[in-house]
């Protein structure tokens, strides 16, 4: 079934995609794109090479730290 995947916090929206999911592996791979395009934005968003590897670790740990995470059929 197809479903929404919102992040947000603190009022922002982070996040927005619609996933395939049917089971735990495909529930799996849409939570795993969600993180890989969290660390993109992440990577586009620094000033260095430097500032991209201090953060690299913790980047996205620290962005959904108090996120909401919902699921919605469209």
């Amino acid at each position: 079934m197809k479903v929404k995947f919102r992040v947000t916090k603190d009022g922002t929206s982070l996040y927005a995609g619609d996933h395939d999911v049917v089971d735990a592996n495909s529930f799996g791979k849409a939570c795993a794109e969600v993180w890989r395009k969290l660390r993109q934005q992440q990577m586009a968003k620094e000033t260095s090479i430097g500032a991209l590897i201090e953060h690299l670790d913790s980047g996205v740990l620290d962005q959904l730290s108090g996120a909401r995470i919902s699921l919605e059929r469209p």
